[in-house]
This record gives structure tokens, sequence and C-alpha cells, in this order.
């Protein structure tokens, strides 16, 4: 019988948290960087954020640093503001995308549904899950005269720098020559193909970028193909384009 209570009262001891390790689970949130994070999305200032909230701008700027720590009513406020949860800013935060892709590890894939294929490429990104680009390293060889390359379109835009050789790219009703150095971005909706146009094979990097879906997205409006000449060797780009397929 007298032993019951001193059993219970370790066990409170146990379950109960401690100042420090409260500390620290608040500091590994990151609440304030958080915070500050949403707010910088939305280009909004301290001062509109609390007019938004009725919190003062500078206790929001002590909060964004770590010098304060929120209320759950102060964090609620603050999550309606920016349409969030509360388990919002105690979420585990996901791991910055970082992979590396080695050449040795790419596969060289021939151009799909065309005899004989314009170009074979390599994708850039195939380890990247829920990607939002697709980048490609695509050569382009010589064809003979009577074979036309397939045109295709996808949604998007896409991205061409040549590295080597001459190309030329069909876009709708407009044909253009581009050479090293020589990028392109254009409206992926539109009719394309490529085509080798000197007697070497010619590379490219190309990068594809997925839009929404139509629902999502306003009326279509024509895009123009635009061209950008070489820059300066030492400014020129040197990351990867692609091809979506």
């Amino acid at each position: 019988m007298t032993e019951r209570p001193e059993a219970n009262g370790e066990e409170m001891h146990k379950t109960l948290a401690d100042a420090d390790t409260a500390e620290r689970f608040i500091t590994e949130k990151h609440l304030g960087e958080r915070i500050r994070r949403l707010r910088l999305k939305k280009s909004m200032g301290l001062v509109d954020l609390g007019k938004h909230t009725g919190l003062s701008a500078s206790f929001l700027s002590q909060l964004e640093t770590g010098r304060v720590v929120p209320t759950l009513r102060n964090l609620a406020r603050i999550a309606m503001v920016f349409s969030k949860d509360l388990s919002y800013f105690f979420e585990t935060e996901p791991t910055p995308i970082f992979r590396v892709h080695r050449k040795k590890d790419r596969v060289r894939m021939p151009q799909t549904g065309a005899e004989p294929p314009t170009y074979t490429f390599e994708s850039l990104g195939y380890m990247v899950p829920d990607r939002h680009m697709d980048p490609y390293l695509a050569e382009f060889v010589p064809l003979p005269e009577d074979v036309e390359p397939k045109a295709h379109m996808h949604a998007g835009c896409e991205f061409l720098f040549v590295t080597h050789g001459e190309l030329a790219l069909q876009h709708g009703d407009q044909e253009t020559l581009l050479g090293p150095g020589d990028a392109v971005y254009f409206d992926a909706g539109t009719p394309h193909s490529y085509r080798c146009a000197g007697s070497k094979p010619a590379e490219a990097i190309i990068v594809t970028m997925q839009q929404a879906t139509a629902a999502q997205q306003p009326p279509p409006r024509a895009v123009a193909t635009v061209v950008v000449r070489p820059v300066p060797a030492a400014l020129a780009p040197k990351t990867s384009v692609a091809e979506g397929r």
C-alpha cells in the first residue's frame, strides 16, 4: 500500500516533459523559419502579416528569428492567413532534393515511334521522383534527304541548348537553324521536330517543363519562338535540357 504512491510518482515523473526537451522540440521544428518562408512566398511584409493576424510586426520579427515561442493561439492565427493547418508547422520537413546522375549509369534510348529515329536521348533526371522538369541529353544524326523527321507535341514549354553541330528546329510553320551555343525556348504544345543540319551528328540539352491540367490553366495563347544566340564561353550555361517522352 505504501509503495503504490511512490511508484505512481515515478511513473508520472517519467511522462513529464522537461523544459529543455520542449525547447529542443520547438527548435527542431524551425517554426520561425517556416513562418518566414510562408510570408515571403506571398510577398507579404511583417506589417501586412500583423494586420491579418492582430500581432505586432515586432513580435512577428522576434518569432521568425526564434527569440520568442508562439502560443498555439498565435500559431493558429498565422496558419489561417496562409490556409494551412496547425499540423503544417510540426510535420517533418522534406529532405531537399539532390540527385547525381553518373554518365556510366545513364541509358541511351532511340526516339520512339519513328523509323529511322531522328535522335537518341538520355534522361538526366530519371532518379528524381515527382520532378517538375525533364532534362535530356540528345544526339541528332544526319538523315537521308527523303526522310522527314516526325513532329510531336506535348503540354508545357521546352528549352533547347545546342552543344555541338548544327540543328534545324521545325516549330509549327517556322524552321530555325541553330548552331553551337544557340538556345531556344518555345511552346511545346505546337508541333515541332528536329533535324541534324550538318554532315556530323548534333548534340543538344533539352529541358521540358510540364504545365498543370487544362482546368487549372487560362485559355491558351500563342507563344512565339525565342532564339538566344551564344554568350561568352565563360557565361554559357552547362546544365541539362530535355525532351519529355
